[in-house]
């Protein structure tokens, strides 16, 4: 019986996890000059899970092939923390990325999780939004819901507003009715709804007028060219998010097995040692510390 389930676990995971994408730095491909690969293989950490760790895992990922050339780290098309944890448990990834922990029947007796990072969810606009610096709960709550339409209600331009939302069953939706928008609030009949929060920064960029809630970590390390825009006064920093003063925040984890792999057992350690910790700061993220 315990086989049958683990299999048809198994299956269910392969379609939640449909496709294996491979990130893997400039060192980590090892041809020689005749075209064929190097007789010493590679080492393979797969992750999967949710999305919104992805960006800060990534980087880090990103930083320790660059020193250590023995290691592959591939990365699962992303799906939910659930998936994370269900796929670590069955054996089809070394690491499950997830923004929880665990819940009381997705434990397992040998399974780890800790939190790596915090990450703040900042609400920012197009750049033709000018003028606007500051919105409070109350603006908020007016401009997801379609009472307030256009930007000159808030020192902005003449021009409809865009609203660019998640769904809700998504961190970064549950987060913005959490701390602004309240659980009651009726999403505007107008705003385009984006499954991936990559597709979200993708059209917050190139959509003028338009306004969206993600990650300042990803914001920051890849510079993108939004109005990041202060809450109720407070800017989304990463001194405001470490000291509390920025409330709408999100946490990054993984989970694993105890007594992994030694590949990944290094790449843990690397994850949480000093030099992980400054890829981390560097990119806007705040390292968790360590006990």
């Amino acid at each position: 019986m315990r086989f049958s389930r683990i299999w048809m676990t198994m299956l269910s995971l392969l379609v939640l996890l449909p496709m294996g994408c491979t990130f893997e730095s400039n060192q980590t491909s090892n041809i020689s000059s005749t075209g064929s690969e190097s007789s010493q293989e590679k080492q393979t950490i797969k992750i999967g899970g949710a999305g919104t760790p992805y960006p800060a895992m990534k980087l880090l990922a990103s930083a320790y092939q660059k020193q250590t050339s023995g290691t592959k780290i591939d990365f699962i098309e992303s799906s939910q923390t659930g998936g994370g944890i269900a796929g670590v448990k069955v054996g089809l990834i070394e690491m499950g990325t997830v923004t929880r922990p665990p819940k009381p029947k997705e434990t397992a007796d040998q399974l780890t999780y800790r939190e790596f990072a915090k990450d703040a969810l900042l609400v920012a606009t197009h750049s033709s939004v000018e003028g606007v610096k500051n919105l409070t709960t109350e603006d908020l709550r007016a401009i997801y819901s379609g009472q307030i339409t256009n930007w000159q209600e808030f020192g902005g331009p003449d021009a409809t507003i865009v609203v660019l939302d998640r769904p809700e069953d998504e961190s970064g939706k549950k987060l913005l009715r959490k701390y602004y928008l309240g659980s009651d609030l009726e999403n505007s009949p107008d705003a385009i709804v984006l499954r991936r929060e990559a597709d979200l920064i993708d059209a917050i960029q190139t959509t003028p007028y338009s306004i969206g809630a993600f990650s300042l970590g990803e914001t920051i390390s890849n510079n993108l060219q939004v109005n990041r825009l202060s809450l109720n006064g407070v800017a989304p920093t990463p001194e405001n998010l470490q000291s509390g003063k920025y409330t709408m925040v999100r946490s990054l984890g993984i989970v694993w097995y105890d007594d992994p792999n030694p590949a990944t057992q290094a790449f843990i350690d690397f994850i949480y040692g000093k030099t992980g910790a400054d890829v981390l700061q560097q990119a806007g993220f705040v390292p968790t510390k360590l006990e």
